[in-house]
């Protein structure tokens, strides 16, 4: 954030005499009113008088100065609307113009308004890169200036970029983060802000039951990086339930865990919070990976998996009476009766789709085998 601070003070330096003012002609109604802007120091006066001005002349050679004099005032004054509706009128005579198009970005920002961020943020990109992709000049006295100005250039693209991951992360609706992600990655595949738009995008097509298109973009995602476990987990699930990529549920449930053994507690979140996190996503990946094994018929890695998972998903009422019976399975499976005998009793004790065929293993189980409580 201070980096931008200073790219936004010293954009005023840099462009501050972007429009220049010819010779005022007195003679003129235009040039008189000019002499009158141009002799007052109250701000607010100043400010009318530079408003009548883009009203009465709004496309003399002279009014691209007076806009941008009058944005630079509503910047000063905080004043968004009067920032975007200045802008506006400024881009339509200039639309190159690299300053009025980030100001109305930053205004657009301090709304909120996910649909201008959009439009400005696509403009100031494009002047941005514009300028950026401008000729070195054969004059020794101006290459100061051009790098100067071919610097901030890049800086005002680069804080484009962080503007859509801003209002990205900040949307109350996976609708808008799709959107300003999606305008993200498009524009700057391999910027830094791109990389980290990733997660959020992933989950905004999952809560917008954009089940496909979130598994598709996690499985490109995981091919060049593999640093989000929800990612994983959730590409991992689809092989399973596919029984497709057995090889690559093992691999992506380890890496899972790998991570989380790694991760520190986010700053913000509760012990308590992250605790109840870290469980989760461990027991699932453990789970997945026994899982897998359990239908490969490898049931001694299944079965060492399973335990590992089994106190992590205690709280998951969908997992753990799953784990519990597959854990009966490959222990029945592994002639350790007893141990299938509890977990099949555990099961059975709990209402979900494998309920009623753990209560008729365990029937079996104490049938065929004596001594088995």
């Amino acid at each position: 954030m201070r980096t931008f601070a200073i790219l936004l003070a010293f954009s005023l330096s840099v462009f501050g005499q972007r429009h220049k003012l010819d010779v005022v002609d007195a003679q003129k109604p235009e040039g008189q009113l000019l002499q009158k802007v141009m002799q007052e120091d109250d701000p607010a006066k100043k400010a009318a008088l530079m408003e009548q001005y883009a009203s009465q002349f709004p496309k003399t050679a002279a009014t691209p100065w007076v806009l941008e004099q009058l944005q630079g005032i509503y910047v000063k004054a905080q004043d968004p609307d009067k920032i975007i509706a200045t802008g506006d009128k400024l881009l339509a005579l200039d639309p190159g113009d690299p300053e009025a198009a980030l100001q109305c970005l930053k205004a657009a920002e301090a709304r909120h308004d996910v649909a201008l961020i959009e439009k400005y943020d696509a403009v100031t990109s494009a002047n941005a890169r514009k300028m950026a992709a401008a000729p070195k000049p054969a004059a020794a006295d101006a290459v100061a200036d051009w790098r100067q100005s071919v610097d901030y250039a890049r800086q005002v693209d680069n804080y484009a970029d962080y503007a859509l991951y801003s209002a990205a992360l900040e949307s109350r609706g996976p609708k808008a983060t799709i959107a300003l992600g999606e305008m993200l990655l498009q524009r700057s595949p391999t910027s830094d802000y791109a990389a980290k738009v990733r997660e959020p995008l992933f989950v905004a097509y999952e809560q917008s039951g954009a089940n496909d298109k979130a598994i598709g973009f996690a499985e490109q995602t995981l091919a060049k990086d593999q640093s989000s476990e929800d990612m994983l987990l959730a590409v991992a699930y689809n092989y399973l339930q596919k029984k497709e990529q057995p090889e690559k549920v093992h691999a992506y449930s380890a890496k899972a865990i790998e991570l989380m053994a790694a991760r520190q507690k986010p700053a913000g979140m509760s012990d308590a919070d992250w605790t109840a996190r870290k469980n989760a996503i461990t027991g699932r990946a453990y789970y997945l990976d026994g899982a897998q094994y359990f239908a490969e018929n490898k049931f001694a890695p299944a079965d060492q998996s399973l335990r590992k998972a089994l106190p992590l998903v205690e709280t998951n009422k969908d997992l753990k009476p799953e784990a519990l019976y597959l854990l009966g399975v490959s222990d029945y499976k592994l002639e350790k009766i007893q141990d299938a005998a509890n977990y099949f009793h555990a099961c059975a004790a709990i209402q979900s789709r494998f309920q009623a065929e753990a209560t008729k293993d365990l029937a079996r189980i104490r049938r065929d085998y004596r001594g088995v409580k």
